[in-house]
């Protein structure tokens, strides 16, 4: 399947989901044009190479949540131009929605959700326009509603999964999956729910590995309170290899939001448990949490804090299963003038196959934006990250930082330019560099 056809279907599925109900929900959309110099394009220790970019892109995202069709989506389309020759212009798209319409309400709901990103061919290599690939990730299905005697309810959902990589074959998959569920509520706002799942994963090609199925028994636990939201589910995982040895390990997942204050929020997520680059990608994993729509932070609002398109992920796009280990923490003030985030992250992977890629990671990450005037605002950004790779004995160390200035000139207008300055030191040859990065975008916001 072709890039572009990939596209497409991503933003079909986008503009499916967005045209429920006669766009009776909340649809935003805007364009803008973004232009680009980079002195070390291609991220190298050497020779850098010095481009200029022309980039026009569109974002977008939709909100409905009626009584009989609910949809979440956000996207963010790209073309870019580079006047080097070394490099080939490409058309990219960052697109994350689920929809799901009661077919029979209270009873059957069918739900899709689609994930679409950029992501490197090779981790190990620096994320150059040449190293970057289009990826999507595709689920859809049914799900039964039933009730068990009194105060308890149930679900069975069947799915299908697509998985797809512009240039990583091995990524490509078909899956199968089925989960039952019974859920209990303790109290009007919690609730506790036992949960069965599994899921048969075949690959389309023949270099990436045994197909398998993962299984997994958990109970969950969700609390809603007016200043803390707890999710918290623990349990049991096997994947069963059609060759090899199968493996098998507890899960634990945990997602904790406390609004401190009215200005003050902190949420933590936290997870141990086996997963792959796909299901990695089309987080959360399920559509709804007692029929409720699952809350998506939208694309535009999680964007490339340099420019404002698309930026590139940091999932290994491969066919192989890992052991997650991994905690990351987000704290935000925000008032009428100024916002302020700082996220600590730390994470280790071992992968089961192989453990080339096995690695520990330790970052963190502040954002501000500080308003001068009504229509004015300046900003700046920082983060650190330290990644070991065991297997291979590599250390890499990147920050990255820079500042940038708003101004919306017009009800419907805006402009902004951005300095953006990345630093990589390795202990690996060839793969320590710098570089500088200057932007500037006008945009048009309906």
């Amino acid at each position: 399947m072709a890039v572009r056809t990939t596209l497409a279907r991503s933003v079909a599925v986008a503009l499916a989901a967005c045209s429920g109900s006669a766009w009776a929900g909340q649809f935003n959309w805007s364009l803008y044009l973004t232009g680009e110099h980079a002195d070390n394009a291609a991220l190298t220790t050497t020779n850098p190479i010095s481009t200029n970019v022309i980039a026009p892109g569109a974002t977008f995202s939709y909100l409905e949540q009626g009584s009989t069709f609910q949809a979440n989506v956000a996207g963010n389309v790209e073309y870019r131009d580079y006047s080097s020759s070394a490099f080939s212009s490409q058309t990219l798209a960052q697109i994350n929605g689920q929809a799901n319409w009661s077919a029979i309400p209270r009873r059957l709901d069918v739900s899709v959700q689609d994930a679409a990103g950029v992501a490197p061919v090779n981790s190990l290599a620096s994320n150059s326009p040449g190293n970057q690939q289009q990826t999507n990730v595709l689920a859809i299905g049914p799900t039964l509603h039933f009730r068990v005697g009194e105060g308890m309810t149930g679900d069975a959902e069947l799915k299908y999964i697509n998985s797809y990589a512009s240039r990583v074959d091995q990524f490509n998959s078909s899956r199968g999956a089925g989960a039952f569920r019974l859920y209990r509520d303790i109290s009007p706002t919690d609730q506790i729910s036992g949960n069965l799942e599994a899921e048969h994963v075949d690959f389309a090609s023949t270099t990436a590995g045994s197909n398998y199925t993962n299984y997994a028994a958990y109970a969950r636990y969700t609390s809603r309170l007016t200043a803390l939201d707890i999710d918290a589910s623990l349990g049991w995982t096997k994947i069963d290899f059609t060759q090899g040895a199968s493996q098998n390990g507890p899960l634990a997942r945990l997602t904790l939001g406390w609004r401190i204050s009215p200005k003050n929020t902190l949420t933590v997520n936290g997870a141990y448990q086996y997963s792959d680059a796909a299901q990695d990608m089309l987080q959360p994993s399920n559509i709804s949490i007692g029929g409720e729509l699952v809350p998506l932070e939208p694309v535009t609002d999680a964007m490339d804090a340099a420019r404002g398109g698309i930026g590139v992920g940091n999932v290994v796009i491969s066919s192989d299963v890992f052991k997650e280990r991994q905690i990351a923490a987000t704290y935000t003030y925000r008032d009428e003038l100024l916002t302020v985030s700082v996220t600590p992250s730390y994470s280790k992977l071992n992968y089961i196959n192989s453990t080339t890629f096995d690695q520990v990671s330790k970052g963190i990450g502040f954002t501000t934006d500080y308003k001068l005037t009504q229509n004015m605002s300046i900003s700046a950004f920082g983060e650190a990250g330290r990644t070991h790779y065991e297997t291979i004995t590599r250390r890499d160390k990147t920050y990255r930082y820079g500042a940038g200035f708003n101004h919306k000139f017009a009800p419907h207008w805006s402009w902004s330019a951005t300095y953006a300055r990345t630093i990589q030191s390795s202990n690996t040859a060839g793969q320590s560099y710098h570089a500088n990065e200057y932007f500037l975008t006008m945009v048009y916001t309906r």
